[in-house]
């Protein structure tokens, strides 16, 4: 299935987006009486959840979940559970699951999100949208190019200690949950995304963990800025 793609300026993109969030939380309400989603941090997050916390759902019915978090305190600038609780879980009465990735054992608090997932959503775990950032090289949640856990098909969280991109260490969600999931958004923003969004896009044998989680299977939604959407063939440079 080949994916959606909506390029526009970022406030438009805000607003597509909080139009189409609006739809899929009732949709699911209606549907099997709650909404899962999975959150990113960075600027996905800085430009989509503040008109996220300002829609009028049945919050109680809503369960946040987060795919990856840094090992650090939730009160720590670098934590996307803190970003999340600034820009829009504070205002709401949503289910927060918070990745515990600031406790000293990584792979016990991987397992112990696991039996959260598991326990909210069954077995497998199938959360409603998949709301994905994207870094320069590729990467989302704290999946990296080229990492073991690309070939991970077990386990739905795993503990990273060797993360390319500072802090080390951290949990993430795995490619199966990602697989499972109703919906995939993939949010990108700025010019230094432009040659991984192409590559993903265009090249359906890409390797990129971007490109794997865009043909994972699920419906997958492209949102990207004119910068990010750039380098594919058709969008050249745009105002």
């Amino acid at each position: 299935m080949r994916p959606e793609i909506v390029v526009d300026a970022r406030e438009d993109l805000a607003r597509i987006a909080v139009e189409r969030f609006e739809q899929m939380v009732g949709d699911a309400v209606a549907r099997h009486g709650r909404f899962a989603c999975a959150l990113p941090g960075g600027s996905v997050a800085e430009t989509l959840f503040p008109g996220f916390a300002r829609l009028r759902l049945p919050w109680e019915q809503v369960h946040v979940f987060f795919g990856d978090e840094r090992a650090v305190a939730p009160s720590d600038p670098e934590s996307n559970y803190g970003l999340a609780r600034r820009l829009w879980l504070d205002a709401v009465a949503a289910r927060v699951h918070a990745m515990p990735a600031d406790r000293d054992d990584l792979d016990a608090a991987a397992e112990s999100y696991a039996e959260d997932l598991r326990a909210t959503l069954g077995d497998p775990p199938r959360i409603d949208l998949m709301l994905l950032g994207v870094g320069p090289d590729g990467h989302v949640c704290s999946l990296f190019p080229g990492h073991a856990l690309l070939r991970e098909r077990r386990r739905w969280v795993a503990s990273v200690t060797d993360s390319p991109k500072p802090p080390p260490r951290r949990l993430t969600l795995t490619l199966p949950v990602i697989a499972a999931a109703r919906a995939i958004w993939i949010g990108a923003l700025d010019a230094t995304k432009a040659a991984v969004i192409a590559e993903a896009i265009e090249n359906e044998h890409s390797q990129l963990p971007v490109a794997l989680a865009a043909r994972s299977g699920p419906p997958t939604l492209f949102l990207l800025d004119h910068e990010a959407a750039s380098a594919l063939r058709g969008q050249g440079s745009q105002p």
